[in-house]
């Protein structure tokens, strides 16, 4: 019995250290552990809250509401250092839903998110613009991330 005790007490101490470590690594850590289980490594910044405006008419990236709410939001939540912003536009996929001048889906997708991401320009130098690379809403989607301290030698997004 108390061999089981013993070899308890030696893995919680290993797990104590692995922590310690972590915490002064953790990416690197993560990273790792995924890598050697086959997955790919974590995204910089993990979304964690989001807004938007959606119903843009097909075709268009004038945004289709005041985007004061949004606003608003995005200011409260970048009062944070460690909180970046992330707007994704996005098309329905339809034969409609298209840059009228170049019929491309992207651009229009990249367009509604300009259009949003202009309006939010007050609120913060973190925005990151994005398209999604999936058909689903006339939308433009403000994805509020966790990116944690920034050092002298990170570069802002």
């Amino acid at each position: 019995m108390w061999l089981v005790t013993l070899a308890d007490l030696a893995l919680l101490l290993v797990g104590f250290f692995v922590l310690i470590q972590a915490s002064e690594k953790p990416r690197a850590i993560t990273d790792a552990l995924r890598q050697s289980f086959g997955g790919a490594p974590a995204p910089a910044a993990l979304p964690v809250m989001a807004a938007g405006l959606l119903d843009f008419a097909p075709g268009s990236a004038t945004l289709p509401d005041s985007p004061a709410t949004v606003i608003a939001w995005a200011r409260e939540a970048v009062r944070d250092p460690r909180v970046a912003l992330t707007v994704t536009g996005s098309t329905d996929g339809s034969a409609a839903d298209v840059d009228r001048a170049t019929g491309s889906a992207t651009l229009l997708a990249a367009d509604r998110a300009r259009s949003l991401a202009a309006a939010l320009a007050p609120v913060g130098p973190r925005i990151t613009v994005t398209t999604s690379s999936h058909p689903g809403r006339r939308a433009a989607i403000v994805t509020l991330a966790f990116v944690g301290e920034q050092s002298s030698t990170d570069h802002q997004p």
